[in-house]
């Protein structure tokens, strides 16, 4: 049994630690103090350090924890992360073998010009997003283009509705507010943030989300529908119908 673990670090990332009764893998550790403690407590072995892309909050731990096991750290092969042993392109294979896990490697450009994802397909499937997708929104765009990124966010639209969708930052109630004015009408974004209300009441993460639930409540999975259409076009001042060109009109008026 693979327990998915997430370890809080920072104002609002997570780390996510996949790991059985031995050994264990992390994904994006910005900051390896929080990563050490769960692993000793738990008595884990580390035995490989994923990465989705070369931002601070989300490398920032790796040399401190290579310097505790010596592992291999897979990541973008074209984004400058000095600790990469292993750099992973569209279509890569990550073999974790002591964790019974193969994850597939997919290039998602947008938030930064190499960002990757990890996807496995398990029982249910598994997707670690890094800073592409989360919970009912998507990361800014730094290095790409609206057009990379929406069909970055293509890519995973079309992945099983079951999957469950590890992304690295509590930010679903300030998304889910956003989502409510760009499309008031949806009832099930109405239903979603209400539970997501109660679990951040407890101090719960709100993740993992699922594929489903983002195609059914995440404006940024929904830019052929006709309310997240109207309300690019009002915000905009233009009529516009272009998938693409609704979704750059909604992240442009997230961004503000």
């Amino acid at each position: 049994m693979l327990t998915i673990y997430p370890v809080q670090a920072f104002r609002d990332n997570y780390i996510w630690v996949i790991h059985n009764e031995n050994v264990a893998a992390v994904v994006d550790p910005g900051d390896a103090s929080p990563v050490l403690e769960y692993i000793n407590q738990k008595y884990l072995q580390l035995t490989a350090i994923l990465v989705t892309h070369h931002h601070s909050d989300h490398t920032g731990g790796i040399a401190q924890l290579c310097g505790e096991f010596k592992v291999p750290v897979y990541g973008p092969h074209n984004e400058s992360i000095p600790a990469i042993t292993n750099p992973v392109k569209e279509g890569d294979q990550v073999c974790l073998p002591e964790l019974s896990l193969a994850l597939t490697v997919l290039e998602t450009p947008g938030h930064t010009a190499g960002h990757v994802v990890y996807y496995a397909e398990n029982e249910p499937p598994i997707l670690f997003s890094g800073d592409t997708l989360f919970a009912c929104g998507c990361g800014r765009i730094f290095e790409g283009t609206p057009e990379q990124m929406y069909q970055s966010l293509q890519k995973l639209v079309n992945l099983p509705a079951e999957t469950l969708v590890y992304s690295t930052h509590e930010y679903t109630l300030a998304n889910m507010q956003f989502a409510r004015m760009v499309e008031p009408g949806n009832l099930t974004l109405s239903a979603l943030e209400k539970s997501a209300q109660q679990l951040r009441a407890q101090n719960q993460p709100t993740l993992p989300t699922t594929i489903l639930k983002e195609k059914e409540s995440n404006p940024f999975f929904r830019c052929d529908q006709p309310e997240v259409i109207q309300s690019a076009c009002q915000y905009i001042q233009q009529e516009i119908t272009d998938p693409v060109q609704v979704f750059a009109a909604i992240r442009k008026w997230k961004n503000g």
